[in-house]
């Protein structure tokens, strides 16, 4: 009898053994259960996960309305076909394309914590971020040379910077890019960390560098440097303004003509510099390489670089009256009628 009971107290004690495994297992989920080299998936309660993919659905829903405003706004109205313009054209479709790709797979891969679209795609898809992020550099720096020859050289102005010009520097800033992404993507053999489920760029540190020094040193450069002299252009512009103005030996036309211009520059100059303070945080964590930093803020400090995309919309309704009334016709179907590409969207009774 005493021998039974110790078998039947030995499996029981197994049992318990087995249960409490079985259990452990449970808890613990894996992106891809069948595979050994599987990530392991984050737990998210109902809540959360509901939550999440709202706010990032509208977000992304808006950041993509708001910059089709512009762009509607910006090729339909001839009145808007400008250099500058087409510059802020290329910028509006960057921050479209963020909003569009970008943000809705970057939240399936926060929400979810995995990534289940295979090698292909994720190299597909870091080309693509890769694209977006600098082509928006691109376009910083072309408005920066843009506002400097407008407001420092206005008399080389019409002869340097012309539409054909624009256009063209455009589209090679958006194929550089491209090649240049291309390559740090299919130059980098390490790019997970070791699980099967993710979707990182690991760069080695020649890459690191060479970004660091292209793609963010460099711009940010150009862009200061070119402003500072902007600032201070406009500055002495202003106080000659003034100064001729007391004494009555400046025509009206020429002084609303230059003050324009000062504000289209400072205008400008608020959004650069929102730009780039959105992108420092982004280049510090590559330069720790994403080390030491919690992946709470980790995502924060990225999300905060894609945000920036919904702001630029934001900035044009709050400085350009001419974004205020485009978005007025088109809201109001206006453009479909006949001949609405040619109203003056400068005036005020267009």
């Amino acid at each position: 009898m005493k021998g039974q009971k110790g078998e039947q107290n030995k499996l029981l004690t197994e049992g318990d053994s087995l249960m409490a495994y079985e259990t452990e297992d449970q808890e613990t989920q894996y992106c891809f259960p069948d595979i050994n080299s599987s990530c392991v998936k984050g737990e998210r309660s109902s809540y959360e996960y509901y939550s999440m993919y709202v706010f990032f659905s509208l977000l992304s829903a808006w950041t993509v309305f708001l910059n089709l405003l512009v762009i509607i706004s910006i090729s339909h109205f001839k009145k808007l076909h400008t250099p500058t313009n087409m510059l802020i054209l290329s910028l509006a479709v960057n921050d479209l394309l963020v909003g569009l790709i970008v943000m809705p797979i970057e939240a399936i891969k926060l929400i979810g914590t995995c990534w289940y679209f295979g090698d292909t795609l994720c190299d597909l898809f870091l080309i693509i971020m890769g694209l977006l992020l600098s082509t928006s550099l691109c376009n910083l720096v072309l408005i920066a040379v843009d506002r400097y020859v407008a407001v420092c050289h206005p008399l080389l102005y019409t002869q340097k910077i012309t539409m054909t010009r624009t256009l063209f520097i455009v589209c090679i800033c958006w194929v550089f890019t491209s090649s240049y992404n291309i390559a740090i993507v299919r130059s980098t053999s390490h790019r997970t960390s070791g699980c099967y489920g993710e979707c990182n760029v690991k760069l080695s540190l020649e890459w690191r560098v060479t970004d660091l020094i292209f793609s963010f040193l460099l711009p940010c450069t150009v862009i200061i440097t070119l402003h500072l002299r902007i600032f201070y252009a406009v500055h002495q512009q202003v106080k000659v303004i003034n100064s001729q103005m007391k004494r009555g030996k400046v025509a009206i036309g020429g002084s609303v003509k230059k003050k324009t211009e000062s504000k289209a520059a400072l205008s400008l100059g608020i959004i650069v510099a929102i730009h780039l303070l959105c992108w420092i945080p982004y280049f510090i964590l590559t330069l720790t390489d994403n080390m030491a930093i919690p992946p709470t803020v980790l995502y924060c400090l990225i999300w905060v670089l894609y945000i920036n995309s919904c702001l630029d919309p934001l900035f044009y309704a709050f400085f350009y009256t001419w974004f205020r009334k485009s978005i007025k016709h088109i809201l109001t179907l206006k453009i479909f009628q006949l001949a609405s590409s040619h109203i003056n969207i400068f005036t005020n009774n267009s």
